[in-house]
């Protein structure tokens, strides 16, 4: 699987930056979209949903954030998928280690992993090399 576009979804700048910047270390993205929160992310996802060029290939995505938090955007992703000329992987992204969390995002057939903060550079290189692989 290709992987051109990158979505960061996470209302925390510093978490946005340090992402950015590991992301463009490994020079295997050509575009990073950042948005604050899901509504953000949704709206942008709603606009596109027949642009393959513009969609991401992969959203990592944010538990908690203002308007609307990660599950209330996958529930609303839900809704999208079927209209969206791509398909998307989502990563669920956060620094809560809670069980709950864990497992709930689990349950989530859109989500493709959980993830602990922060993500290194070579835990990015490994997840791009894994889809490449599929």
């Amino acid at each position: 699987m290709k992987t051109d576009i990158i979505s960061i979804v996470d209302d925390d700048k510093i978490y946005q930056f340090t992402m950015t910047k590991t992301i463009e270390a490994t020079r295997k993205v050509k575009q990073i979209l950042v948005f604050s929160d899901g509504e953000e992310a949704f709206n942008f996802l709603t606009k596109n949903q027949n642009n393959n060029a513009s969609l991401p290939d992969i959203i990592f995505l944010d538990i908690n954030m203002p308007y609307m938090d990660g599950w209330e955007f996958l529930a609303e992703f839900a809704l999208l998928k079927p209209n969206l000329s791509k398909k998307i992987i989502i990563y669920m992204v956060s620094s809560s280690v809670s069980d709950l969390d864990i497992n709930r995002a689990k349950e989530i057939s859109d989500v493709t992993d959980y993830i602990i903060k922060p993500i290194t550079v070579d835990s990015f290189n490994a997840l791009i090399e894994s889809l490449e692989n599929l």
